[in-house]
């Protein structure tokens, strides 16, 4: 049975703001009925099941509702206002769930790796739009596992979350580690890094992506240092036309990562 809530100062409203905000570490604030279906899906613990009356009153979703209810340790029925009130969209889209973070550990992202990583690592990536977007490509690209490091942003943020289109919740994703924890983890793992770099002398078609093989991109103003091109094993560049000097992170890695799909479905077609 849903309680109805009537104030915009209930504890749990003020618990779903406060995960909004990123202020509750275990855990993830998920809206719209699509994003909520992947959560229920994946089968994470549903700590709160929080629902606008006037969709609640709407007949198609009424079946999916249903469906998250029953997930959910606690379900809550509110107005458009109060619900405004703690969306993180402009436009609210009825239905808001609080969900346990999944595993993002070293040891979980480690046991889900296949015999041919394919790995992307988002190192100090900030715009989560950007991280979204990269999630949502490296799984539509065969991706084995996304990591990101301690200073990018969290791929579970509402933005972040949306812009993956589920993705965030099927693909094994390790979070914080440090660039050095990931390069040594690559180098124990037999696993070839690549930085996306500028100044490479190989050009990306030309990479053996069939290997065990990490993607490693770097911040969308900056790139990476010398340092951390130099801490990998290779490099490699996107030829560009003048006068343009260098691509979204985002659309960087789409490249990439389509061209180490390429291969590989050749290289599996090949082998049978």
């Amino acid at each position: 049975m849903a309680e109805r809530i009537t104030s915009k100062d209930n504890s749990l409203l003020r618990e779903a703001r406060a995960i909004r905000d990123g202020k509750v570490e275990e855990m993830i604030f998920v809206e719209g009925l699509r994003l909520c279906e992947e959560a229920v899906n994946s089968q994470l613990p549903i700590h709160a099941l929080i629902v606008s009356h006037e969709l609640a009153q709407k007949p198609k979703p009424a079946e999916l509702i249903e469906k998250f209810a029953t997930a959910s340790e606690r379900n809550a029925i509110v107005s458009e206002k109060l619900l405004a009130s703690i969306s993180y969209s402009k436009t609210p889209q009825g239905v808001v769930m609080l969900v346990a973070r999944p595993a993002m550990t070293e040891e979980h992202f480690t046991n889900k790796q296949k015999e041919t990583p394919l790995i992307v690592v988002m190192h100090r990536i900030t715009n989560p739009v950007n991280v979204g977007a990269i999630l949502r490509t490296a799984e539509a690209t065969g991706v084995t596992g996304a990591i990101a490091t301690e200073n990018a942003t969290d791929p579970f943020s509402p933005k972040a979350l949306r812009g993956a289109m589920g993705a965030a919740f099927r693909l094994p994703i390790w979070f914080r580690p440090s660039y050095e924890e990931v390069i040594d983890w690559c180098s124990q793992h037999g696993v070839k890094t690549v930085c996306a770099d500028l100044d490479a002398t190989t050009v990306y078609t030309e990479m053996d992506w069939t290997i065990r093989r990490a993607l490693i991109l770097g911040p969308e103003t900056s790139g990476l240092t010398r340092a951390e091109i130099e801490a990998a094993a290779e490099a490699t560049r996107i030829p560009m036309r003048e006068p343009v000097e260098s691509l979204n992170v985002s659309v960087a890695a789409g490249v990439l990562l389509y061209e180490a799909a390429r291969q590989r479905d050749h290289h599996a077609t090949k082998s049978k």
